[in-house]
C-alpha cells in the first residue's frame, strides 16, 4: 500500500478494533484499510509484542496507529511496526482523554506542531512505509483555518504527505472523551478548505460518516473517508464498500454468510485459548435492523461469556436467524 488516495478506512477505536474486531470486517470489505487500536512507542518497546502488534496476515492493509511525542521512541516504535508487517504507520493528534494528555500525545499536540513534525520526520528516517497523522480541525481555542494551516504545513513540512482529519475539533478540559465526539459541531467545510488548499497532500476526513452517501459526498472534496462508529455498531455497513464505492463485487452476499466465513477464524483462535466473547463481541450489531437481531445478541450476549464456550454458540445463534428468517417469509 503506497497510498491512501480515494481511499475508505475504518478508524482506530481503543478497545473496539482489535485483531479480533480487525479479522471479522475484512470478511466485509477487501478495500477497506483497517487500523488498529492506539498503542503508545512505549508499550511497543517494552510490552508483549505479540499481544500488542500480533495480526493476521487476512488483515491486510492494516495501519499500526502509535502514540507519543518522543520523537526517539516514536522512531524505534515504528522500525518496530514495520518489522512486524504493518503497511503504513500513524501518528495519533487526535484523542482528547486526560490520560493521553498526562501522556503529552493525542490532541494536545496540535498545539505542538514541531513535536509532532520531529517525531514523524525520525519516524520516517526508520521505516520505508507511509506515515502518516491523525488530528483535529482544531483543539480548545485555537479554532480557526489558520491554526489548522499552521498545524498540518508544519508537519507537512517535515515529509509527512497524508492527513486523517477529523472534523471536529477537541476541549481538552471539561468535555469526556465520548462527548469529544459529539459535542463539539462538525466542521467538515474547514477540511475541505485544507484540502482545496494542500492539493498535494491526501487528505482524508473523519467524523460522523455513517452511510454510503455520505461517504460519497466527502469523495467529492478530500482524498478518502474514515468512519468509525457506525463500522462497529452497523458491521453489515462494510459489506457494501466495495461495490458501491470502488465497482468490485461485494465479499459476501448476506451477514448469515459472513459470519459462516468468520466461524474458521474463530476456531483457530480458541484453539489458542482466546475466549469465544473476545471475538463475538465486535458482530453484535451486524443483523442491526434485520429480522432476528435480537436473538442474535441475546444469544451470544447470555452464552458466549461462558466458561467453555464455542463456536457452537455462534453456530446456535446464525440457527435462530435462519429460522426467524423462514418464519418470517413463511408468515
Amino acid at each position: 500500500m503506497t497510498s491512501l488516495a480515494k481511499s475508505f478506512s475504518v478508524a482506530p477505536m481503543m478497545e473496539w478494533t482489535d485483531r479480533h474486531c480487525r479479522a471479522f470486517h475484512r470478511i466485509l470489505s477487501r478495500r477497506a484499510i483497517l487500523y488498529t487500536e492506539m498503542v503508545t512507542a512505549a508499550a511497543i518497546i517494552h510490552g508483549d509484542r505479540e499481544r500488542l502488534l500480533g495480526f493476521s496476515e487476512s488483515e491486510h492493509p492494516v495501519v499500526l496507529q502509535i502514540g507519543g511525542s518522543d520523537a526517539q521512541k516514536m522512531a524505534q516504535a515504528a522500525r518496530i511496526g514495520a518489522e512486524w508487517g504493518y503497511d503504513a504507520i500513524n501518528i495519533n493528534v487526535g484523542c482528547p482523554s486526560g490520560r493521553v494528555q498526562k501522556g503529552r500525545f493525542g490532541a494536545v499536540l496540535m498545539k505542538e506542531p514541531q513535536t509532532v513534525a520531529r517525531c514523524a520526520a525520525a519516524m520516517m528516517e526508520q521505516v520505508d512505509i507511509p506515515v502518516s497523522v491523525k488530528c483535529r480541525v482544531g483543539v480548545d481555542d485555537m479554532d480557526d483555518d489558520e491554526d489548522l494551516d499552521r498545524f498540518i504545513d508544519t508537519v507537512a513540512a517535515a515529509g509527512v504527505r497524508t492527513f486523517i482529519v477529523h472534523a471536529r475539533k477537541a476541549w481538552l478540559e471539561g468535555l469526556s472523551p465520548k462527548e469529544n465526539r459529539t459535542r463539539p459541531p462538525l466542521n467538515r467545510a474547514r477540511v475541505h478548505r485544507l484540502k482545496a488548499r494542500r492539493p498535494d497532500l491526501e487528505i482524508i476526513i473523519n467524523g460522523e460518516l455513517d452511510s454510503m452517501d455520505a461517504c460519497r459526498q466527502e469523495l467529492a472534496h478530500v482524498d478518502g473517508v474514515m468512519i468509525g462508529r457506525a463500522a462497529y455498531y452497523t458491521p453489515w455497513l462494510l459489506a457494501r464498500v466495495d461495490a458501491e464505492l470502488f465497482g468490485d463485487p461485494a465479499p459476501v452476499a448476506s451477514p448469515i454468510e459472513a459470519m459462516e466465513r468468520f466461524i474458521p477464524y474463530v476456531e483457530e483462535k480458541l484453539a489458542q485459548g482466546v475466549p469465544l466473547n473476545a471475538m463475538t463481541k465486535h458482530t453484535l450489531g451486524l443483523f442491526h435492523g434485520l429480522p432476528g437481531a435480537r436473538l442474535y445478541r441475546r444469544h451470544l450476549s447470555e452464552n458466549a461469556t461462558r466458561a467453555g464456550a464455542d463456536a457452537r454458540v455462534l453456530r446456535e445463534a446464525l440457527d435462530m436467524v435462519r429460522e426467524h428468517m423462514a418464519a418470517r417469509q413463511a408468515g
